[in-house]
C-alpha cells in the first residue's frame, strides 16, 4: 500500500512540474520519453543472441 501512496505522490510532482514547463518543451521531453520506451520495449521483445553461437 505505501508503494502505491509513493507512486501517486510522484506522478503528482511530475505532473506538477510539467504544468510549469512551456508547451513546445513539455511535448518535447514526453517524445524523447516515448522514444526510450518504445526502444526498450523493442530490445526486451527481440530474442537474445548468445555470443558463442
Amino acid at each position: 500500500m505505501i508503494i502505491l501512496v509513493a507512486a501517486i505522490l510522484l506522478f503528482g510532482v511530475v505532473v506538477g512540474a510539467a504544468a510549469q514547463l512551456p508547451v513546445p518543451a513539455a511535448l518535447l521531453a514526453g517524445a524523447v520519453l516515448a522514444t526510450w520506451l518504445l526502444v526498450f520495449a523493442v530490445r526486451e521483445r527481440r530474442p537474445a543472441r548468445r555470443a558463442g553461437r
